[in-house]
């Protein structure tokens, strides 16, 4: 029997296999990987308080569990319906599997069904990061700002938008945003996209 794939909130038993996907994703540095910690930490002790809502996909068999992935997203302060996705992250080996697809896409229903309209992405113009911005515009976020130079010398910041429609049985009453969501099952992964 496959395993299942469910998306749920991280509890303190997931940290060290995020630790490890952060580690082997070869491109986070070590200050990264700290401060990505930083926020799981806070979304540990604070939840929804601390502003960093964060979620891992889990894949489950009678015989184990593995953490394959993570995203952390949360409201940009002093706006009315946008968040930022600061966080996310997939096991090296199960790249090109849908993981992150399906993060991405949880994290933007999970936004809508909160009030939130718009989902920011900052990523670095390295090459070591080539692949997410393909992955950033295959999911149909838009390059809406580049800041030269901002993370060192050679290194921009860029800046991606999506606009994201509530579903119509969405409602944003604040009990309602306030709910925590139930477990996300996965039956089967997404089909991996073909680059033409």
């Amino acid at each position: 029997m496959s395993p299942n794939r469910i998306i749920r909130p991280l509890v303190a038993a997931d940290r060290s296999g995020v630790f490890r996907i952060l580690e082997g994703a070869g491109n986070f540095t070590p200050e990264e990987v700290a401060t990505a910690l930083e926020l799981i930490d806070e979304w540990l002790e604070l939840g929804e308080h601390s502003g960093y809502l964060t979620y891992v996909m889990e894949s489950q068999s009678e015989e184990a569990s593995e953490v394959l992935g993570y995203v952390c997203f949360g409201p940009t302060p002093l706006t009315e319906s946008t968040y930022d996705l600061y966080w996310i992250a997939v096991d090296k080996s199960r790249l090109r599997g849908g993981v992150g697809k399906r993060l991405l896409r949880f994290a933007e229903e999970e936004m809508a069904r909160r009030g939130g309209q718009m989902l920011l992405v900052e990523t670095s113009s390295q090459e070591t990061y080539g692949g997410t911005i393909q992955f950033y515009e295959k999911s149909g976020y838009e390059l809406v700002g580049k800041i030269s130079e901002y993370y060192k010398p050679g290194d921009d910041k860029l800046i991606f938008a999506k606009k994201v429609q509530a579903p119509a049985l969405v409602t944003t009453s604040e009990t309602e945003a306030e709910r925590p969501p139930t477990v996300v099952r996965v039956e089967a992964p997404d089909p991996v996209l073909s680059v033409s």
